[in-house]
């Protein structure tokens, strides 16, 4: 899949956003913010085991702001990224249509009862950059997520 996020979301500067303004992720395709997960090597109360991804979540449904805690074991067949780099959810209406032209390094799956998951890489060889969706079914309804990793 080609990446056309730039092409379709970022603007020239004459025409930025101003600092009160959403994003393009939400102001242009309305998506809506869900969650950030944040990669960790420290145990945390409440972790909940996801055996077929090598994974521990914790802090979803107890922070006030969405924050999920990831914590991998060695053998997680994740890809690296995800299992370093956070990442930030945004429910949208169409995964499908959310991963378009978009670099996926984990295809949609289900990570969980009633979740549908995917992550895309977004822009990284340029900005070495990384965008994540990730996406949850409720009736009628989808979550996508975005990460952005800067680096050198």
């Amino acid at each position: 899949m080609t990446n056309t996020w730039r092409s379709s979301l970022e603007v020239p500067a004459a025409d930025c956003r101003l600092v009160h303004e959403p994003p393009p992720a939400i102001a242009k395709l309305g998506w809506r913010y869900h969650h950030l997960g944040i990669p960790t090597d420290v145990a945390r109360p409440g972790e909940t085991y996801l055996e077929q991804l090598g994974l521990y979540v914790s802090g979803f449904s107890t922070s006030p702001y969405g924050v999920e805690w990831m914590r991998f074991e060695k053998h997680s067949p994740l890809h690296e990224l995800i299992k370093t780099v956070p990442h930030i959810a945004f429910e949208v209406d169409d995964l499908e249509a959310a991963l378009q032209d978009q670099e996926v390094i984990c295809p949609p799956g289900s990570p969980s009862e009633g979740v549908r998951a995917a992550m895309i890489v977004h822009n990284a060889p340029l900005l070495n950059s990384s965008a994540f969706a990730s996406t949850a079914t409720q009736p009628g309804r989808e979550v996508s997520a975005c990460c952005r990793r800067m680096g050198v």
